[in-house]
């Protein structure tokens, strides 16, 4: 069993995943069972940037700020701000504070240093700007969408003005409250400025879209994707914030729902102008329906992974990480019936894997669901094994 295990691992390269597919997928996506360590931050960075020095991807999306990550976009395509302003500004979740991702974009600038934008590789959060602690005002993107459509069409078409936003949105502190996350109560979206924001930033989007044929051709690109990015984040985080005000047990399976929708609506407006590498927790970009436990009890709800694949199809491709030990993390030696098990018998310490192949040598012998003693590592269910594209597994993953 071991020999026809180990005959399913390849060397962790570009070419080896390229290998497991069909056809270089628009989408290729890399998951990740726990956020933050540096061994799997390091080898993302390599893999990501032979295929974009070897496959021709274009665009690396993490699971970040998709409004913060403009600025990390302007400074790897044309050198603006500092690095270390770009790490505190460009990075929601806390991500701008590790070193492999300070990497990523140091080297993403020195890549395009010199080369025609059409040759660039570009930067992307594609997450909403959504913490566990809250989402953000949706002031930024909802008046930088008034700005952009103030400017170019005629202003009597507008629903509101400037100082109406203004005067509706109030202080950002009433949006951005911690208490909110856990009492609906305390959620200003269900006010009644809320409300009017919905319909006005409907009423905006809609205005974008009804003068699309215009818009794009007296705006630049980078303007006119930059406005759509602006009308998918005002609406999603209004609706956002609307549904943290509801007080039912279904609150916390909604807001899921609705952040991985704002993903994978940032994830297929990428995709329009090129290949692109994703990077996200495995939960975000599985084709499966992802579950949490929360202190509502258990949630469960279609991923982005999911919502992609459906409109794209074959277009999309998702990679999975799977992992032997954490031990930083109190994460010890799988049990060898595991499926982690079986791969840490193997000799590499971290392997590229034929999933469908694997799963086939496995036959009826499905492995057993490991269990994780700490609540930040997600081990990989082998019932989805047949359903990915392939399987990173690194071995021991070394506290940075």
């Amino acid at each position: 069993m071991i020999a026809d295990i180990e005959n399913t691992a390849h060397a962790v390269d570009a070419a080896a995943v390229m290998r497991l597919l069909p056809a270089r997928p628009r989408l290729l996506a890399l998951g990740e069972p726990t956020h933050g360590e540096d061994t799997l931050l390091r080898l993302r960075n390599e893999l990501f940037r032979q295929l974009v020095e070897q496959e021709g991807y274009r665009t690396v999306a993490i699971e970040s700020d998709c409004i913060g990550g403009l600025v990390v976009d302007d400074h790897v395509t044309s050198g603006t701000g500092t690095l270390d302003h770009v790490m505190e500004h460009g990075f929601g979740h806390g991500w701008g504070a590790f070193a492999a991702n300070r990497e990523l974009v140091r080297w993403m600038r020195a890549y395009n240093d010199g080369r025609p934008p059409s040759e660039q590789v570009r930067f992307a959060g594609f997450d909403g700007p959504l913490e566990m602690t809250g989402a953000a005002s949706p002031r930024g993107a909802l008046t930088a969408l008034h700005g952009y459509l103030a400017e170019r069409i005629d202003a009597r078409l507008l629903p509101c003005t400037a100082r109406t936003l203004d005067r509706l949105l109030g202080a950002d502190d009433r949006w951005t409250d911690p208490a909110a996350m856990t009492d609906p109560a305390r959620s200003v979206g269900r006010s009644a400025e809320a409300g009017q924001l919905r319909l006005l930033a409907d009423d905006l989007v809609a205005l974008l879209d009804a003068h699309a044929p215009h818009l794009a051709a007296v705006s630049a690109r980078e303007e006119w994707d930059r406005a759509r990015l602006y009308g998918r984040t005002a609406t999603g985080l209004l609706r956002y914030h609307h549904w943290a005000a509801d007080p039912s047990p279904a609150r916390m399976t909604r807001l899921c729902a609705l952040r991985d929708l704002m993903m994978a609506r940032n994830l297929c407006a990428l995709a329009e102008r090129g290949p692109v590498l994703v990077h996200a927790h495995n939960s975000h970009l599985q084709r499966e329906k992802s579950s949490m436990r929360m202190w509502q009890g258990p949630v469960e709800w279609w991923s982005a992974g999911a919502l992609v694949s459906a409109r794209l199809g074959d277009a999309y491709a998702f990679v999975p990480t799977a992992l032997g030990t954490l031990r930083h993390r109190g994460v010890d030696t799988p049990a060898p019936d595991t499926l982690e098990g079986l791969l840490y018998a193997l000799p590499e310490d971290h392997c590229v894997v034929d999933a469908a192949r694997l799963a086939t040598v496995l036959g009826d012998r499905r492995p057993a669901h490991r269990l994780s003693p700490w609540f930040g590592y997600a081990p990989f269910d082998p019932a989805h094994l047949a359903d990915s594209d392939g399987l990173l597994f690194v071995k021991d993953v070394a506290q940075g």
